[in-house]
């Protein structure tokens, strides 16, 4: 197979005529987004120019505590982001959300690195690195949908759930339909995309070993691997991170703390 193609800097600056066209759309039909997306754009290059220059070092180091560090600095990024996307109190859900981040790109990840791949380091850079970050991605997204949905259906449908708690049921039984929607809501897009997986798109992982030289075949195989880690890591992720959150979002009594939401929050 060939070595992977270079992208000089001229070249790369020349992607960024694409940008003429979603431009143009957002000014003919006056979306106002142009200065979001500009900034989202200049952001996206100066932080993944950084990423990268910091990457080339960790992989060249290949040092155990430096990989570990790295992806405890990725998962904190996604807890903030998802608990300020879901509207939520920091200090309250962070740490929670933290742990359940932590279990559902751990797993996932040791299995992938020392079950299919067979590599002694676990946390070989080259490897843990990349597959962590595809994984937590994805939980990203998902804990983002799901965790939204579980507290924004409590607060709509509250007296059913209050209901519920006078009838006798404890707090995982009123709270089971709520987590069994927002598990759907956030699984759901992972289990589309598998079910369509090849015939619809050819997915980052299976492109970028194929563009790094292997051959289809094996591009497959890692493929596989990776959406079966991301789905098992999402949904882990998602269970972990409802189960822990709760412990700190309901008072004695089984009642959902409103105070847990920011104050910016829709009612």
């Amino acid at each position: 197979m060939n070595d992977v193609v270079e992208i000089g800097v001229w070249h790369l600056a020349a992607s960024y005529l694409l940008l003429a066209f979603p431009l143009a759309i957002m000014l003919w039909y006056r979306v106002p987004m142009i200065g979001e997306t500009l900034v989202s754009l200049v952001r996206m290059t100066v932080q993944l120019i950084f990423v990268g220059l910091y990457l080339q070092v960790v992989f060249r180091l290949n040092n155990l505590w430096l990989s570990a560090a790295w992806l405890l600095i990725m998962v904190s990024v996604a807890d903030v982001s998802i608990v300020r996307s879901c509207s939520l109190k920091l200090r309250r859900i962070a740490l929670p959300l933290f742990g359940a981040l932590v279990a559902g790109t751990t797993v996932p990840l040791l299995l992938f690195v020392g079950l299919i791949l067979r590599r002694s380091n676990l946390l070989d850079a080259q490897y843990a690195i990349p597959i962590a970050g595809m994984i937590l991605g994805n939980c990203l997204r998902a804990d983002i949908v799901g965790i939204r949905t579980f507290y924004d259906e409590l607060r709509t449908s509250e007296k059913a759930f209050l209901q519920s708690l006078a009838q006798g049921a404890l707090l995982h039984e009123a709270t089971r339909p709520f987590v069994r929607n927002a598990c759907r809501a956030a699984l759901a897009p992972t289990v589309a995309s598998m079910a369509t997986i090849g015939l619809v798109s050819l997915p980052g992982m299976m492109t970028g070993v194929i563009l790094g030289g292997a051959s289809p075949a094996t591009a497959i195989k890692y493929q596989i691997a990776i959406m079966i880690s991301i789905f098992s890591g999402t949904a882990i992720t998602l269970a972990v991170g409802l189960w822990l959150t709760a412990k700190t979002s309901f008072t004695p009594y089984g009642v959902l703390d409103r105070t847990i939401f920011r104050s910016n929050a829709k009612a």
